[in-house]
């Protein structure tokens, strides 16, 4: 109860469950008398709209609520509409406070920053892919049922059948919105369209009882002893009759409109290719990063920085043997072709990596000293990304930690193609997903007391992307990279981010082909071709995305710098973490806002 309190406040977790006259006030009231209950209450509106986030919250169960856990989103084009509606009219009633504290006008001001950020892609909200390879409708539904629906007792088994039979009510929803782009001429590029098709295909060849929806509810029944036994089989049964069904032939109703629709995609590659296409680019870097880079200062800071970190990089292999005298490709290809850097292509060697990712993180948590005041309470773990759509995943990612405390973070492993895995490449690779990278951030932002709940799960892509980039950087500078090969990795990893300011405006606003685009990223980062292609069609589908990480490392790079420069001896790297993250995830702009606020309260101090 305690996080629950933490999470919603003692007066919203009032609203929620007493029915008082001051409850019901600020419930129902347009304008409540607390800032900070009306931010909390626009926020909670949404999530009890979304049976999914309260799911992924995981806190209402704690207080008996669990009605939620039977059903999906409601994917319709009206839902989507009265959502628009209702944060506009939410916008109008943020406007009204006035005479706010300093914390309270943060508050205000990254609340506006949002809203107007929804305000403007209102008009452009069917300019996307909702079904990709890369985390498309197709796979986000199984994985959200294999990772975030818990099996506890009966009661949970039957809630996850009941959303396996609504898996036709909300894949029906979503073609119409489906429909409504392909009238507007917003068509994925073909390549995109096949994978969808053959992702789903892949799907529904399997039996019924080897679908990941089948294997996973086995697999957590298994570790529960709330379910009797003579229950159980039947269970299984009705499971999978579901999946036969209901869910089977959803998605070759699926598979039947993206079969026609290939025949009208065409093979251009960027956002440009569909209406106003230029216009929504310029609005995702304005999103993503935060600032109000064009897309060519972006291209050139790429090809600045790609120029500068293969240079570090060829001096590195000079000085361990390596012949860097035809350049960079052939000498980072020679370093990728070294089989010393391989764990076995076996199932005991992709074993072997996670424990050794596990083992790494491990160590770090130990010994990162007086560099952080601020920890998370959530633990975290390494786990194989599913089967079912590694091929097309990235290389890794995380996943947060429930809010109530029973789910740990988990950083996902892609470990589909052994070699896209050397070993001088998985430290820096541990230290962005995990520690101190993405778990300490996101684990932290959830953990903060005093704020918002907003503020806790911002989604400001250039500071969240950053930091764990940053983290890259200061695991290396602490020490935990001390061998040259981990710090080839290190180099590689940044080199990686500043490839995709190349590659993603390159594709999108210099109307590069997806063949030209993994071309560069092939000559110049030494990258398995696997996770070329994978990482290329991931920005074709994600538009501006990519172009987060380099830029909003390298702002928090330049305020410590000035931090650095300004305090002298009275710098404290624990203190100055702590400054970016007590806020959780904020724009880059009041970022360094906050650090000069932090410097001239330091100086003042003294």
């Amino acid at each position: 109860m305690k996080t629950f309190f933490k999470w919603l406040g003692i007066v919203v977790l009032g609203i929620l469950i007493i029915t008082g006259a001051v409850a019901t006030h600020e419930w129902k009231a347009e304008k409540p008398f607390s800032f900070r209950v009306f931010l909390d209450r626009t926020l909670i509106k949404q999530a009890l709209k979304s049976p999914e986030t309260m799911t992924s919250i995981g806190v209402f169960e704690s207080i008996g609520i669990t009605g939620h856990n039977a059903h999906l989103d409601d994917a319709s084009e009206a839902a989507s509409a009265a959502m628009f509606t209702d944060l506009a009219d939410a916008k109008q009633v943020l406007l009204q406070y006035k005479d706010l504290n300093e914390d309270q006008q943060l508050s205000k001001e990254i609340a506006l920053y949002l809203f107007d950020t929804i305000e403007g892609f209102e008009k452009y909200q069917h300019h996307n892919y909702p079904f990709n390879q890369m985390s498309g409708a197709q796979s986000n539904f199984p994985s959200f049922m294999d990772a975030q629906h818990a099996i506890t007792d009966v009661e949970s088994v039957q809630n996850y059948i009941s959303r396996l039979s609504e898996s036709k009510r909300y894949y029906e929803q979503m073609m119409e919105g489906l429909k409504i782009r392909e009238e507007k001429g917003i068509i994925p590029p073909k390549f995109v369209v096949r994978r969808v098709i053959d992702e789903m295909q892949g799907f529904v060849d399997k039996p019924s009882t080897e679908n990941i929806l089948y294997t996973s509810l086995h697999e957590k029944m298994k570790k529960t002893e709330l379910i009797p036994s003579e229950q159980y089989d039947d269970l299984l049964k009705q499971t999978q009759t579901q999946i036969e069904t209901t869910v089977y032939p959803t998605y070759k109703m699926l598979i039947a409109y993206f079969s026609e629709l290939e025949a009208k995609a065409g093979n251009n590659d960027g956002i440009w290719q569909i209406p106003d296409g230029e216009n929504v680019y310029k609005l995702a870097l304005r999103f993503f990063t935060t600032t109000d880079y064009s897309a060519d200062q972006i291209h050139n800071i790429g090809l600045a920085e790609v120029d500068r970190i293969q240079a570090e990089i060829l001096s590195i292999l000079g000085s361990e043997g390596f012949d860097i005298s035809a350049g960079f490709t052939p000498a980072i290809n020679a370093l990728a072709n070294d089989e010393r850097f391989y764990y076995p292509d076996t199932d005991e060697g992709r074993e072997q990596i996670l424990l050794d990712y596990q083992t790494i993180l491990d160590e770090i948590d130990a010994g990162l000293g007086d560099a952080f005041s601020l920890r998370p309470k959530a633990g975290m773990e390494v786990k194989r990304i599913p089967l079912f759509k590694e091929k097309t995943a990235p290389g890794a990612y995380y996943q947060q930690p429930s809010i109530d405390g029973t789910r740990p973070g988990v950083f996902f492993a892609n470990l589909y193609d052994i070699k896209a895995t050397p070993t001088y490449s998985m430290r820096t690779l541990a230290y962005h997903e995990g520690i101190p990278g993405h778990h300490f951030q996101i684990a932290i932002a959830m953990e903060l007391e005093g704020i918002p709940i907003f503020r806790t799960i911002s989604p400001f892509t250039a500071y969240v992307e950053g930091w764990a980039l940053y983290a890259e950087y200061l695991a290396w500078e602490l020490g935990f990279q001390d061998d040259p090969f981990d710090n080839i990795g290190r180099l590689q990893a940044e080199l990686f981010r500043a490839v995709r300011l190349v590659v993603d405006t390159g594709i999108h606003a210099k109307r590069w082909t997806r063949e030209a685009a993994i071309e560069y990223m092939l000559l110049n980062t030494g990258m398995a071709e696997s996770d070329v292609t994978s990482e290329i069609e991931r920005y074709i589908v994600m538009p501006g995305q990519a172009t987060a990480y380099k830029v909003g490392m390298m702002k928090i790079l330049e305020v410590r710098a000035k931090a650095q420069k300004a305090l002298g001896d009275k710098f404290s790297l624990g203190e100055f973490h702590d400054v970016i993250l007590k806020n959780g995830a904020v724009p880059l702009d009041i970022m360094e806002r906050l650090v000069d606020q932090y410097i001239e309260a330091k100086l003042n101090a003294s």
